[in-house]
């Protein structure tokens, strides 16, 4: 070892990079911390990108959504315009597009990447939504009120169709699948949710497979054509990892780093956090890959104990939640078509939930514009609590009173 003090290296400026770095620090690593991000910007927080600064609410220039942490003052070397390109484990450097970087603890924390519509690469019009340039990229877009058309019917298509409504501009959604949210919710559930489009004014397209783009059009697979003036592409993210091939650290056939229950890798002295990385979870007896900004917020601070030669194990409730067609969704957990499913309250109305239960275990809840019961739900998922299914599913009785 040379002389040089020690460092932790910690890929990707987000919301887990961040954290990191913070949670280093609080828990008493001294050493030195190097911060690496691919993007010019100071790091930002991602969830308003949907909504305060497409709105208008943040204002993009002055960097409104930027994270609250003063990296001079925690002795961070932030290095902002940085890309990773390779990673030697056995030599313990990261080889940077400014040259090699060495390490003697990683932290992987590189995010995903937005899945684009196959030969819409450079297009005009053509926009994803996860970084403070493509919400920029956006904003005229909602300004001038123009006609756009969003590809995919999951949780950033509702969202960025929701802040389009608000700006007046007309809006079409095209889903690929038979409903919105087929992938993640049930049919029983999103039958329902699919009023919330027409509600909202959005043209809610289902079944609609898009077969290319043209200037100004999107083109469907039966041949239909749907003007736009821009068009909005969802349909999913990829873990940000094709960069670590041939470096040791394994990856899975989602592209995810396959973390242990301690976010280790395979790789000596590296970790992994967010969205990257997937890891089992004893909790729910599956390896669980989560891109959502609770996990980016408390993963962290496990690597960062396990750095400082800790042994603590990650199994979190999963949590995350969606501001769409004026209402507020929340989900805790992690259910599976085996689960038995409870509605709590009627779909139709206003504010509704739904509960999974695994034998007689909370496994999740789905809570529409019904808060509380998310936060009992959450605590009951945490403890392993077992309930009884018919106080559960009465919305009139407290998800808690449900607890045996």
């Amino acid at each position: 070892m040379s002389e040089r003090s020690a460092v932790v290296v910690i890929v990707g400026a987000g919301m887990a990079g961040v954290q990191t770095a913070v949670a280093l620090r609080e828990q008493g690593w001294r050493e030195g911390i190097t911060l690496l991000g691919d993007e010019p910007h100071a790091p930002y927080d991602r969830p308003p990108l949907s909504k305060a600064v497409l709105l208008g609410s943040a204002d993009s220039a002055q960097l409104d959504i930027r994270f609250d942490v003063d990296f001079d003052a925690l002795d961070v070397d932030l290095r902002l315009g940085v890309r990773a390109q390779a990673l030697r484990t056995a030599d313990r450097q990261v080889v940077t597009d400014a040259g090699p970087l060495p390490y003697d603890h990683l932290v992987l924390a590189t995010g995903a990447y937005p899945v684009a519509l196959p030969g819409s690469a450079g297009l005009p019009g053509v926009h994803l939504l996860r970084t403070l340039d493509d919400a920029a990229g956006l904003r005229p877009v909602l300004d001038a009120k123009q006609q756009v058309v969003v590809v995919g019917a999951g949780w950033i298509g509702a969202e960025f169709a929701t802040a389009a409504r608000q700006a007046g501009c007309e809006v079409t959604v095209v889903e690929a699948a038979d409903r919105p949210l087929a992938g993640v919710l049930p049919a029983a559930i999103t039958a329902h949710m699919r009023a919330w489009y027409e509600e909202a004014g959005v043209e809610l397209r289902t079944g609609a497979l898009v077969s290319g783009v043209e200037p100004d059009a999107v083109v469907l697979a039966d041949g239909s054509l749907l003007p736009a003036a821009a068009i909005v592409v969802g349909i999913g993210a990829r873990p940000a990892t094709g960069w670590l091939g041939g470096s040791g650290v394994k990856l899975g056939e989602d592209g995810s780093v396959l973390a242990d229950d301690r976010l280790r890798t395979t790789a000596p002295g590296v970790l992994a956090v967010g969205d990257c990385a997937s890891f089992p979870s004893a909790r729910y007896g599956e390896r669980l890959l989560i891109h959502h900004w609770d996990n980016a917020l408390h993963g962290p601070r496990t690597a960062a104990a396990n750095v400082l030669g800790g042994d603590t194990r990650y199994d979190p409730v999963p949590y995350f939640w969606s501001e769409q067609f004026g209402r507020f969704v929340q989900y805790a957990g992690h259910h599976t078509d085996a689960d038995t499913l409870l509605m709590r309250g009627d779909p139709s109305t206003a504010s509704w939930s739904v509960c999974w239960l695994r034998g007689d275990r909370l496994a999740a809840v789905l809570a529409v514009d019904r808060p509380r019961d998310l936060a009992q739900a959450r605590k009951l998922i945490a403890r392993s609590a077992t309930v009884d299914p018919v106080t559960a599913a009465d919305p009139a009785v407290p998800l808690t009173s449900a607890a045996r």
